[in-house]
């Protein structure tokens, strides 16, 4: 009988001041043990400078399990976002940051906490973000930083930054989704009864007058729901628009207003994330899970996951199948 894989060690960075959502999430996410509903096995660690319980707002704290000593173990390093965006973080924090970067390790930092990678200099010229309410903050505190707005999280530099308070959960879900695949995603999405990811961008979310009555709400709602139950078909915007009973230009404006992004992109990524499963649960042959998934060529499929996943789908499928495929999937 052949070992099961060793467990994804994870650690979570506590100092006083970190949010206890951004805690929560993080913990929900990877240290709750799914391996029975086939998930991976997670390591979480709460690493701080000392063994003290770490104060947190609402009269709780969180006690650590690891010292910063144990961050070398970590392949991955998540950073919670905080109460107070001003004061810094203590410097073993910080200095613990820089060499986990300077070893390359992948470096998470949910709303706030890109506060934090900001004080310890790893964001220097690199892309971030931040809640839209504290983009002008950031750009003030660290003009250095290439803060963006207009989207859920961005990479760079193996230095992973999310916006607001749910888009945490979004990052958290993609990296799962990144390292072990969307099943595993899905599932853990599944088990906190949220999506497994969200198109669009947190310009949705940002403050702005609201109509007394979004007529267009319903219609959308429903385009949306048609369109998921017929991501085989070959679906295109003007026909989504004529089913909203709208002309292409109003369609998009409104689904762009809702969703943060467009239709088009919005087909897309749901048909990827379907020929996700297809892949990593199944081993039909390529032009068929072209064919389920909507892109209507193997072709096009991998133009598609070229362009948004950096790999192939038979590079997706070898790295995450549940099973090796059959010969009829070459």
């Amino acid at each position: 009988m052949s070992r099961p894989a060793p467990a994804h060690r994870i650690a979570l960075i506590a100092f006083p001041g970190i949010r206890a959502f951004d805690v929560s999430v993080i913990t929900e996410v990877w240290g709750t043990d799914r391996t029975d509903r086939g998930c991976p096995a997670f390591e979480l660690r709460r690493a701080a400078a000392g063994p003290e319980p770490v104060p947190m707002r609402g009269g709780l704290a969180l006690t650590p399990d690891r010292t910063l000593a144990w961050l070398p173990l970590a392949e991955l390093i998540l950073v919670p976002g905080l109460d107070d965006h001003i004061t810094p973080a203590p410097e073993p924090v910080l200095a613990a940051l820089r060499s986990a970067h300077a070893r390359g390790t992948t470096i998470a930092a949910l709303c706030g906490g890109a506060f934090t990678l900001a004080q310890a200099g790893l964001l220097d010229g690199r892309r971030a973000l931040t809640h839209w309410a504290l983009t002008d903050l950031l750009k003030a505190r660290h003009p250095q930083v290439r803060v963006e707005r207009d989207a859920l999280f961005v990479e760079d530099g193996n230095l992973w930054t999310a916006a607001g308070t749910a888009a945490g959960i979004d990052l958290c879900l993609h990296l799962v989704r990144a390292t072990h695949g969307a099943e595993a995603a899905a599932t853990v999405a599944r088990s906190m009864v949220t999506a497994p990811f969200r198109t669009g961008t947190q310009a949705q979310f940002i403050e702005h007058p609201t109509p007394h009555a979004d007529r267009a709400a319903d219609a959308l709602a429903e385009v949306r729901a048609f369109a998921l139950a017929h991501l085989d078909e070959p679906l295109t915007v003007a026909a989504l628009a004529a089913r909203a009973r709208m002309s292409p230009r109003s369609f998009a404006r409104h689904f762009a207003a809702a969703t943060g992004t467009t239709p088009l992109r919005w087909l897309v990524d749901h048909r990827i994330a379907t020929a996700q499963k297809l892949l990593e649960c199944t081993d039909l042959p390529m032009p068929e899970v072209a064919r389920r998934s909507g892109f209507g060529s193997e072709v096009t499929m991998r133009q598609h996951f070229t362009s948004r996943l950096a790999t192939s789908p038979r590079a997706y499928r070898t790295s995450f199948a549940e099973q090796p495929p059959s010969a009829q999937s070459h």
